[in-house]
């Protein structure tokens, strides 16, 4: 356990560091090198579960086995790749006036306690301590939407502190629900260890934990940005800056996922029934067709993939859903190739806003011409995100028509048709952007795009070959949450 300890003590010194010292010119290199360090231990940490198999710390505070080990990772590597773009773009920002030296301190010391709150939910054994690390990135992402101090912004941190607030609360409730049938069961000091749940889910009371799962699934659903429960979610991505949206979409939206699927394990064992799946295949769903649709009517390109991640959650809800071994197999994959391409587009979109001085989708033109490295990588990225082949996406949303198509034949269409919508509401969008007429005086800016060329790649080669050591650990995985192997 070691890697976890001193993972969570780098972020914690990358708190207080960044919030303590005085203004460095170099703070955004600062901020990539504690990013540097934490991929380090997680990578050390996902070769001690690959070797030993689940880790679990002595205390039993700590829980890390094949679910959560390569979140961990993927977590670290975003938020690397991320602070990597992230410094010279908080540095334009500061150029142009948007920002002070008070506020970058303040960005990068929420950036690091984003990322604990994140390291904590994915490797606590303890729902109660879960519960408070999600309500910890709420608070940090609060203060990071709000950071350029406009009224719109400031409104959006109000409508994101608020309802997830409230979301999370209901989340609170269900944990409760949870101590309360273990009480029944064995020893108070233990009853919110998953751990322990999890190995005597079939003696907890079947009609406590479907209660609970219902204000879980509110709760934490909230932050999926399940719909009806969504609405914070456009806002906090088009009004905080870019690199915050990256994380938000790429890492948040996924551990809050996580949550809801652990709490399912503890469900399914104790009532034996599929009651948790179809409340997730109706979520998931509805989430999916909703996301869909609103891609039409966005006139702002951070609000146009906001909408995008709501469609892609809701499909990831919805895989879990279906369970088995294939759909699981597929929402795990999806979770993964969902979180590089959307973090990459939107350090593209970031790029691309600075280059048209303003992020309405009618005013950014012909970025190809502009700068066409940006030009290429919305494109790109957004061939990605659709589903197109032979990229990732394509792989795992292919994989769960088949898994629905197996279980569930009638939902195939409506899946199909959300797929369809979605294609024509991004391509819609982005191709004047890419290849409009360039306005008058539009100079291209300084950009990092060394993360969209990587994150990019990786979508490629998990959508034409999944390595060997990634498809064990997601074969792992779907033998935990589901019981069966996909292989």
């Amino acid at each position: 356990m070691i890697p976890a300890y001193l993972l969570l003590l780098i972020t914690l010194v990358g708190i207080v560091f960044f919030g303590f010292t005085r203004h460095k010119a170099d703070m955004g290199k600062i901020n990539v090198w504690f990013n540097a360090v934490s991929l380090f231990a997680t990578v050390w940490l996902a070769i001690n579960v690959f070797n030993h198999g689940t880790i679990l710390s002595a205390e039993k505070a700590f829980l890390v086995d094949s679910f959560n080990v390569y979140l961990i990772v993927l977590t670290a590597f975003i938020g690397l790749t991320t602070s990597i773009f992230s410094a010279p773009y908080m540095e334009h920002e500061k150029e142009l006036g948007k920002l002070t030296d008070n506020r970058l301190k303040l960005y990068y010391s929420m950036y690091q306690g984003f990322m604990l709150a994140m390291y904590l939910v994915l490797t606590t054994n303890n729902m109660g301590v879960m519960w408070v690390a999600m309500e910890g990135a709420t608070l940090a992402t609060v203060l990071l939407v709000s950071l350029y101090r406009t009224p719109e912004s400031i409104e959006a941190a109000w409508k994101y502190f608020i309802l997830c607030g409230v979301g999370i609360a209901q989340a609170l409730f269900g944990t409760i629900l949870l101590y309360y049938a273990a009480v029944q069961i064995g020893d108070g000091e233990n009853a919110l260890l998953w751990s322990e749940l999890f190995q005597h889910a079939n003696q907890l009371n079947p009609e406590v934990l479907q209660i609970a799962f219902v204000f879980l699934l509110i709760g934490y659903g909230t932050k999926i940005g399940l719909v009806p429960l969504h609405n914070w979610l456009p806002d906090a991505h088009s009004e905080g800056p870019t690199p915050m949206s990256a994380v938000l979409s790429g890492l948040l939206l996924n551990d809050a996922l996580y949550a809801v699927v652990r709490s399912k394990m503890l469900v399914d064992g104790a009532t034996h029934s599929d009651m948790a799946g179809y409340l997730m295949m109706s979520f998931g769903l509805l989430s999916f067709l909703v996301g869909a649709l609103f891609l039409h009517r966005q006139k702002d390109i951070k609000r146009l993939f906001s909408y995008s991640s709501i469609e892609h959650m809701g499909l990831m809800t919805f895989a879990f859903g279906v369970g088995g071994s294939l759909a699981t197999f597929a929402g795990l994959l999806h979770m993964t190739v969902h979180s590089l391409t959307k973090s990459a587009i939107f350090v593209t979109v970031g790029h691309a806003a600075q280059v048209a001085g303003t992020q309405r989708m009618d005013k950014i033109r012909g970025l190809i011409k502009t700068q066409p490295k940006i030009g290429w990588g919305l494109l790109i990225g957004t061939i990605s995100i659709a589903g197109f082949p032979p990229f990732g996406v394509f792989t795992s949303e292919f994989l769960v028509l088949l898994a629905t198509m197996h279980s569930y034949p009638w939902l195939t269409l409506p899946l199909l048709l959300g797929i369809g919508i979605a294609f024509a509401g991004l391509f819609r969008h982005i191709q004047p952007m890419v290849y409009g007429e360039k306005p008058e005086g539009q100079q291209p800016v300084k950009a990092n795009l060394l993360p969209v060329m990587l994150h990019l790649a990786l979508v490629l080669w998990l959508g034409l070959a999944i390595p060997s050591f990634l498809a064990n650990w997601f074969s792992q995985a779907t033998v935990l949450i589901s019981g069966s192997s996909p292989l």
